[in-house]
């Protein structure tokens, strides 16, 4: 830290010295750039302070504290999870040291994230200028008060919904007058509008198809369950199994005549879905638990409206009406081509995001909050351990 403050006093002497010393010459010699102005300014953002006996990060004047970093929902492995509930198995298992390196570049992916939002807001704030930023706010107060409408105006309940939200009426305005300042920000720095190609959209369609657009196979079916240990017999010594293929055949006949599927599942089907004709909700045809998994396999050779083969097991014999067959399948691109080609327009825009916040990160040397992040993992594993 050290070394580095005096590197930040050596920079900033130079500075000073080369506009004084070019005050009496050419101008245009001792002229700092629009890049060499920012990165000045971005190497002030970041300093490590100390508030309530604990140490904060201020970032571009606004405070980080270890308690933002350690609580606050952050991405890790594809779940949003707090960095204290994330690690506390592995401090509750490891010493502080070997914790530390097995935490170290998680916790500092999500405080590089959590400054990259910052500086990339300053800066969007910077370079909209004070009329902008006004007319930002007045439109953040016009969504509060559509906010407040939406739920009848009644106070207690306007109250629990923000705090919900971790935050109250200023934290929602600052916070939806920061979104749209970046978003504004952010859109003067995309590329002159180009149209979306049919070829993007297919690799786009291809790439996410099977996490968004995939089908998965289901049957719907209508169902007589008949189980011979549950048919009433005059003599006790009458083969249940034949009296329930007799039963079946004669069933099956009289819906070859016209009597109604599901009408005759309620006076004979012993299934828990025959007080409902027989009919099933839609299932994933591998999802079936044995014997009625058996029913799957009729329905491959069976087309909707169609009775299918007798299903006969040790316990039961189906009656199977398919009514519905979906195969394993996806979405057909021209159904969701809108929704591709918003994600293909998302993607330009996050791809303009990070790499304006890669450019402010690496200008403002992020590197120097090891401190900070010593001092969070710290606190993790002592709160993990108490």
């Amino acid at each position: 830290m050290c070394r580095d403050k005096g590197m930040r006093k050596y920079v900033f002497l130079s500075v000073l010295m080369l506009l004084l010393t070019g005050s009496c010459g050419d101008s245009s010699k001792s002229r700092l750039t629009d890049a060499e102005e920012e990165r000045i300014a971005l190497a002030k953002d970041i300093a490590l302070s100390e508030a309530a006996g604990e140490l904060v990060l201020v970032v571009g004047g606004e405070t980080i504290t270890s308690d933002e970093i350690i609580t606050s929902p952050a991405e890790l492995n594809m779940r949003f999870v707090s960095p204290i509930e994330r690690f506390r198995p592995i401090a509750q298992s490891s010493e502080l040291e070997q914790f530390k390196d097995r935490a170290r570049g998680q916790l500092e992916g999500i405080l590089t994230a959590t400054i990259s939002d910052i500086l990339l807001y300053q800066h969007a704030r910077r370079q909209a200028g004070k009329n902008m930023e006004e007319a930002f706010e007045k439109e953040a107060e016009k969504q509060l008060r559509k906010f407040v409408l939406a739920l009848g105006a009644d106070q207690a309940k306007i109250d629990e919904a923000l705090e919900g939200a971790g935050t109250d009426r200023e934290g929602y305005k600052e916070r939806r007058k920061r979104a749209m300042l970046v978003q504004w920000y952010v859109a003067s720095k995309l590329p002159i509008y180009r149209p979306v190609t049919y070829r993007e959209l297919m690799d786009c369609y291809n790439e996410i198809k099977d996490g968004f657009f995939a089908r998965p196979a289901s049957i719907t079916f209508r169902l007589i369950d008949i189980r011979p240990a549950r048919l009433e017999v005059v003599d006790p010594n009458q083969d249940r199994r034949q009296l329930a293929e007799e039963l079946a055949h004669k069933l099956l006949a009289r819906i070859e005549a016209g009597e109604d599927f599901g009408e005759l599942a309620k006076q004979y089907s012993h299934g828990h879905m025959g007080a409902f004709g027989g009919l099933w909700k839609p299932v994933q045809p591998g999802s079936l638990a044995p014997p009625y998994d058996m029913l799957a396999a009729q329905a491959e050779k069976t087309e909707p409206g169609q009775i299918a083969e007798l299903v006969i097991t040790a316990e039961h014999i189906f009656i199977m009406k398919l009514e519905e067959k979906q195969l394993l399948g996806y979405e057909p691109f021209e159904k969701v081509q809108r929704q591709v080609e918003a994600k293909v327009n998302s993607d330009r825009r996050n791809e303009v995001v990070d790499r304006l916040k890669a450019k402010l990160i690496e200008q403002a040397e992020v590197g120097e909050t090891d401190e900070f992040i010593d001092f969070c993992l710290e606190k993790i594993y002592r709160m993990s351990n108490e």
